[in-house]
């Protein structure tokens, strides 16, 4: 699975090349994060309107609004880069659409992390003892953590 690491760039592609390369690799990898975003905030919003959501606690209340906020940003953040670059591409900047788009990018990631693990802990709060409920939550929020952030950065700082 891990392979070999490789030069960002081929020693024929120019600048202007691998910041094209990298913008469409950047909008592609967006197509597949936004979907589950959306479906996620699509969830949050009707979850008001279920007969059920008036019986929930203030600790659910406040879980399901944080999480709300949480997807809302997230959907913000992980729009903004094909926003920027549709807003900006003939101003001859990739290089700032690439780099911005990338922050944008991660930050978003961050917030689905914490909205999915919020979503989690309100389900489970509802279905389950505060105990199950805390351990669940780490254990989504452990995971999120190890498979998005933990792997790539230790290859990272491996190959540094």
């Amino acid at each position: 699975m891990d392979a070999p690491y490789s030069k960002d760039t081929d020693g024929d592609e120019t600048e202007k090349e691998r910041l094209e390369r990298n913008l469409d690799q950047l909008l592609g990898e967006l197509r597949v994060a936004l979907p589950g975003v959306q479906v996620l905030f699509a969830f949050l919003l009707v979850v008001p309107f279920n007969q059920r959501f008036g019986d929930i606690t203030s600790f659910q209340r406040t879980v399901y609004f944080v999480t709300l906020l949480c997807a809302t940003a997230a959907c913000a953040c992980l729009i903004a880069p094909t926003a920027h670059h549709r807003l900006e591409f003939r101003a001859n900047d990739k290089e700032r659409i690439v780099f911005g788009g990338n922050r944008l990018a991660v930050i978003g990631l961050t917030l689905l992390a914490t909205a999915m693990t919020g979503a989690i802990t309100l389900v489970t709060d509802f279905l389950y003892s505060a105990t199950t409920t805390t351990v669940a939550a780490a254990l989504v929020a452990l995971l999120f953590a190890t498979l998005w952030y933990g792997i790539p950065l230790r290859r990272l700082a491996q190959r540094r």
